[in-house]
């Protein structure tokens, strides 16, 4: 089978090269691309002197937006499955093969890295695990389905999701979203422990000012998708 990672980058130049040596020596069955999502640093000559392989956006599209070029890369290219992986240091590409072999044989559609179900390595900060929490709350009132870690961006779909994805994509902060979307279409979800680290580089998608624009904002989409099923 196929298998892509998809690594959405922004000002992650210190880091990415560590992000594709992992995932060369800890999944070398994957390929991987990097998407640049516009840096203003040097990622992307980075990128060039390493000749990784990566595609350059022309202008800053967001996390949604990266990652959705992501999905429709791996599904141009005829890839039966794609991972999001970040690349900023905090998931470890030990853990691909297992969340592919789960997949497949477990015949599901998408399948999340979760830190919450062993509760090791890095746990996020206090106040995001309160956000972490709400969502996995408002999931389960409106799908029935438990959803620990709804925000965690290691996640790995079969080619059925990817196709959805490629044409429709939440664009900010999607990973909540995204989830209820394919849930309410009556796909499979299902979760296995991971231990992620502290990021290392790079700057996160969510900052503290934004904090409470973001709980309203994926509140209105959730409900939103909802209603749209």
């Amino acid at each position: 089978m196929k298998k892509l990672v998809i690594i959405p980058a922004y000002n992650e130049s210190k880091s990415i090269e560590r992000t594709v040596q992992d995932i060369l020596t800890n999944a070398p069955d994957f390929d991987y691309v990097i998407i640049n999502d516009c840096s203003t640093d040097n990622t992307l000559e980075v990128c060039r002197k390493n000749n990784f392989n990566v595609v350059d956006l022309p202008i800053n599209m967001g996390i949604g937006g990266a990652v959705q070029t992501g999905y429709l890369y791996a599904f141009r290219y005829g890839y039966d499955m794609a991972v999001q992986f970040d690349g900023d240091g905090q998931h470890d590409a030990k853990y691909l093969d297992s969340m592919a072999e789960y997949l497949v044989e477990n015949a599901l559609d998408m399948v999340i890295g979760s830190r919450f179900l062993e509760k090791e390595g890095f746990q996020s900060t206090g106040a995001r695990r309160i956000g972490i929490r709400y969502f996995s709350v408002l999931i389960r009132i409106l799908t029935g389905r438990k959803v620990s870690d709804p925000t965690s961006g290691m996640r790995l779909i079969n080619r059925k999701v990817m196709s959805v994805y490629a044409k429709d994509y939440p664009k900010d902060y999607p990973e909540p979203e995204s989830v209820v979307a394919i849930l309410k279409e009556g796909m499979i979800v299902k979760e296995v422990p991971v231990v992620m680290k502290e990021r290392s580089d790079g700057v996160s998608s969510i900052s503290f000012k934004r904090s409470v624009y973001y709980m309203v904002k994926v509140t209105l989409a959730i409900l939103m998708e909802c209603l749209r099923h």
